[in-house]
Order: structure tokens, then sequence, then C-alpha cells
């Protein structure tokens, strides 16, 4: 192994047990002894990598960052309906947060602004959904009446609701719950075309994924770590 390689570990090793701390303990009482031993590394090899604990919170909200911005371009630029777009995009996002602990904390951190609001992972999620259901007024999927802007404001409140509901009790990311969401919305959103064609649990070929944050996908290669870790290997964002 190079010495390359072995610094990315060291890196990813570090975000992963920070993101951990932050979920389990929160930005201040977690510390930064914590971290290093979590990751199975000195303390100088922290130091190293990030000047104090604002650092690493901010590397994990970019971990983070990274893995929703790809969910989200998957489904916004994918093909067929819009509308079942969105819906798999949010079943997408649900099992990123059941399986990849730097999201969830990223997501949380970012909430709680404790990194220093360089970035607004909320208004990223805002614009998506705005900007599919733009796209499905556009192609003629939303029922007579139904707007984009007013569409979104419903969408946005309970998708942010479940993902806050499940700090506590994780089966609210579950796909039966976010499939009985878009039981309840598709047929006042679509139009009368698309009826019985679009499915409230997601037409993602990946399936049901994981429902709870201890399933396996939550290892060392989850979805925000391996972001992060093609960003270290460029830039030794």
């Amino acid at each position: 192994m190079t010495k390359q390689d072995r610094a990315v570990r060291t890196r990813l090793a570090l975000i992963r047990s920070a993101a951990e701390q932050f979920e389990a303990r929160g930005y201040v009482r977690a510390s930064l002894a914590e971290i290093s031993a979590g990751a199975g590394v000195s303390s100088g090899a922290l130091h190293f990598h990030f000047a104090n604990k604002a650092a690493v919170a901010e590397a994990v909200e970019h971990a983070a960052e990274h893995a929703l911005r790809e969910a989200a371009a998957r489904h916004r630029d994918g093909d067929g309906s819009v509308l079942q777009r969105l819906v798999d995009v949010t079943h997408h996002v649900a099992r990123l947060l059941c399986a990849d602990v730097v999201v969830r904390a990223g997501l949380r951190l970012n909430a709680e602004q404790v990194a220093g609001r360089v970035r607004d992972l909320r208004r990223e999620w805002r614009e998506c959904v705005q900007g599919l259901l733009a796209e499905a007024e556009r192609g003629g999927e939303l029922a007579a009446g139904v707007t984009p802007q007013r569409t979104s404001a419903v969408v946005l409140a309970a998708t942010t609701g479940i993902e806050v509901l499940a700090r506590e009790d994780d089966g609210w990311l579950a796909r039966p719950s976010l499939t009985d969401l878009w039981q309840l919305l598709l047929p006042c959103l679509a139009a009368p075309c698309l009826a019985g064609t679009l499915d409230p649990a997601g037409s993602d070929a990946v399936g049901s994924g994981p429902t709870g944050s201890g399933s396996a996908g939550s290892g060392p290669a989850g979805p925000g770590v391996r972001a992060e870790a093609g960003r270290v290997g460029l830039a030794v964002r």
C-alpha cells in the first residue's frame, strides 16, 4: 500500500468515526480523542488531516452532500415518468439515510449549522423536488389545478418531517412509510393519463434496500465515504 493510499484510508476512517460520534453524542459532546480512537489512529494523525473539530464536521457534511447530489442527479436526469422519478429519489435518499451514517450525520450537522453554513443541503433538496415537479408540469403529468410550487411545499414538509422523526426511530425511513405517503399523494397530483402507471413503492432496481441504520450498507464503503474517497484521491472537496 502506498503512502497516499494509507493517507486516504486514514482520512476516511476519521470521517466515518466522526460521523458516528456526531450522531451518537452530538457535535458539542463529541471529542477529537474519541474520533481518533474510533478510527484506530493517534491524535497526531487526526491533526495531520484536520485542524480542529469544525474541520472534521465540514468533511462529514461534504461527503454527505456529494452522496445526496449523486442520488438527485441519477433521478433528475433519468428516463420515464418525471413523477415516478420523484417518488424514486425519495426512496433512494431514504436508503442512503438508513445505510450511511456519514449521510445521516452530515444532514444533521448541516441542519444544526454547526459546521459554518458553507452549504445548505436542505436548499439543494428543495431545488431537486421543485425542478422535478416543474418538469412534470411541462410534460403534462400534473393533474388540473396542481402547481409545482404548492406541491413542492407538501413534499418537502413530508420528507423533511420523516428525516427528523427517523433520528429517533429509523423505522420512519423504511420503504412502507414512504410508500404510504405516495399512495396518498399521487392520486391527487398525477394527471388521469398516468392512473395506474406510477408505483408508490418506487421503481428502483435496487429494491427495498436496508431498513435500519445497522444495515450492512453502513460499512466503510458507504456512499458518503466513497464520495469523500474520490475527493481525497484527487485533491490530496
